[in-house]
Parts: C-alpha cells; structure tokens; sequence
C-alpha cells in the first residue's frame, strides 16, 4: 500500500474519531481502536482492515439480529493516555464492542474504562498477560500471551546458544519489558545467564553506541523485545557496522515495516508469533477478498477479522447486545472463525494454539523450516 493511501487511512481514522454520533442511526455500533499514527501504524492498518472487512461482510450477510453494523474507528497512537481517551469516547458514541486495542500499554488502561462502562472489549494484538489477569468479564485475547511468548523464545534462544553471549534489549513498554523479562527468566531456568539485559530508547534514530557496546563484549545473539520501528534500525545500523549477531525477537515484527526499513539486513531474522491464519482453511476466502483489495492480511488482521465474527455469533445466540450475555456466551461457547475453531477460557484468553518460529528471508516471513 502506498505512502498516500496509508496517509488517507490515518487521516479518515482521526476524522472518524472527531465525529459526533449520527443522531438518527439506529443500528449496532462497533468500534476499532488501534495505533494509526505513531510507532505502530502499520499494525493499527492491520487492525483497521481486519476490521472494515468484517463488518462490510457481516453488513452484507444481514447485520447482527437483524440490525446493520456501523464501525467507528479510532487513533490511540500507542500511547496509554490516548488509549484512555478514546475509550471514554467509544462510551460516548454508545459502542457495544472495542476490538482493539494493539498496544498493551494502552490496551490495559483503556479496559478498566469498557469493563466499567458495560462494553466488551477484544484485543486482536495485546499479550501482556495483565490484560486478562485483571479478572474482568467483559475483556478478551484473540492472541497468545507474552509468558507462553517468552517461554518459547527463551527456550530455542537456551537450546540454539547456550554457548553463545547473549544480550537481551527491551524498549521499556509494558510489551517489550515485560516479555525480555519472560525470556530472561526463562534462561535462568535453563541455566543460561545473559551477559546483558538492557533498555534502549524508542524513538531515538542512532543506536550505534549501543551496538558497539554490544559488540565489543561479543554478544553473539540478541532478543529484542520492543516495537518493529526501532528493531529494524537497530538490525540495519547492526549490519552497516559489520556486526552479525543473530537477532532474535516477538510478534510485533510482522509488519511489512520491519523490512521496508532493514532491506536485505533483516534477512535471517527469527520472530515469534502464532500460527499463521492465513494458511487456514476457514480463512481461504477472506484471504483472497483482501489480496484482490491489494492488502496482505499478515500479522493481526485476521485475528481483527475473528474477533468480529465471534462477538457476531455470540450476539446472535444470546440474542441481545447486552453486555452480560453476550460476555457469558463468549465464555462458554465455541465460536467458527478464519482463526479456526476457537473459544475462551475464563479469563477471556484464546485457546491459542501457541507459538512458533518464523524467519525474516526476502522481505516476508515464513515458518522455519
């Protein structure tokens, strides 16, 4: 997608966001809530297309009880206090369903806001594991969680390189910290002491200091844990100074992102993440309605897509909005969706089927073989 149809993207979602409620509508309002500006833009156009699809298909199929599906879509810009500040506008506009948001450090705040209001809210993206171990009802995961996430990425990273120094970097978010926590404590586990553990800067543009730090204590294999932005300027800056550790990190670096600013540098990359959707059977057919719309349903957007088809299912079976029932049918029922068969546990967690290893080859990235 280009630069200008990402721009009238980011521009419709802050439109959307400014817009009062139409005052004569009378069907069911959904909102989407996710990064369109800022550092995880791309993820947020995940969420916005998964979502715009949904919707259109749902709206096409009938509506939900018999009522079409206006979507509202708004800008948290992966920041805590805007994610706090359009949540208390998704209440205003008299939404039923949040899905979003991405980032968990907005993700969390912003849940104690729909949990207090009655609105059922499913992150497509979020996977610190805080977001449903608050014990709210109305809150669910379409996605794994950082303690599985980490486990597995310490696990390979103590299997592959016991031997090796390892360094292990975070950004400081709920996300990056708290999943480079899991991955150190899960090494220590296994016996394998990390030669450093360390914030870097998001936001900053130059981390050749840090790499010559790095590489001056032979640090041969590095987990990342932070956003794809500045993963991938720190895997270039890397290779422009003839460093070759192995980078190692999670889910948020499958954006097309991570290699428009890597290029070739990015090759060999290894990344964390569920297993694709896109391979489902279930999800052949939105697949190809995106690709004919010219968009590649990578990373989240298909968990978007589910999201949408749940709550619709589960609407339709408890027969009302009410956020009490159809919160309770979320718990109890299994709902058919382009992720598969899914259902939730009792704290709104997916029955995910865990995570897997993929390799960054090419400019995509693919399950390691």
């Amino acid at each position: 997608m280009s630069k200008q149809s990402l721009m009238v993207r980011w521009l419709t979602a802050i439109v959307l966001l400014a817009t009062l409620p139409s005052p004569g509508w009378a069907g069911i309002r959904v909102g989407v809530a996710g990064p369109f500006t800022g550092q995880a833009v791309f993820r947020g156009e995940q969420l916005q297309q998964g979502a715009e699809l949904a919707v259109a298909d749902l709206n096409r199929s009938g509506g939900v009880l018999g009522q079409q599906v206006e979507l509202l879509i708004a800008d948290d810009a992966c920041d805590a206090n805007q994610g706090v500040a359009v949540a208390h506008k998704m209440v205003r506009d008299a939404v039923v369903l949040v899905v979003g948001h991405a980032c968990s450090h907005a993700s969390i705040p912003a849940s104690e806001v729909y949990q207090a209001a009655g609105i059922v809210m499913m992150s497509p993206a979020s996977t610190n594991p805080k977001l449903t171990d608050q014990g709210y009802d109305t809150v669910f995961r379409m996605c794994g969680r950082d303690d599985d996430q980490g486990q597995v990425a310490g696990d390979y990273l103590a299997a592959h390189w016991a031997n090796e120094h390892i360094g292990i970097l975070h950004d400081g978010t709920v996300y990056g910290k708290g999943l480079a926590e899991v991955v150190q404590a899960t090494l220590d586990r296994r016996g394998v002491k990390p030669l450093v553990f360390r914030a870097y800067p998001p936001g900053a543009r130059d981390y050749s200091a840090l790499l010559d730090e790095l590489k001056a204590q032979g640090i041969g294999v590095i987990f990342i844990g932070g956003y794809a932005a500045e993963a991938a300027l720190i895997v270039r800056q890397s290779r422009d100074r003839g460093y070759d550790a192995q980078f190692v990190s999670g889910d948020t670096l499958t954006v097309d992102e991570f290699w428009m600013i890597t290029g070739p540098a990015g090759e060999g990359t290894l990344v964390t993440f569920g297993p694709d959707p896109r391979r489902n059977r279930q999800a052949i057919a939105v697949v190809q309605q995106f690709r004919e719309q010219g968009f590649e349903p990578a990373g989240y957007t298909l968990h978007t897509y589910a999201a949408i088809q749940a709550w619709a299912q589960a609407v339709e079976r408890a027969g009302t909005t009410n956020v009490r029932a159809v919160a309770s049918t979320l718990h109890t029922d299994d709902f058919d969706t382009v992720l598969g068969t899914i259902r939730f546990n009792r704290k709104g967690d997916i029955s995910a089927p865990g995570y897997i290893w993929y390799l960054w080859s090419n400019g995509h990235y693919a399950p390691l073989r």
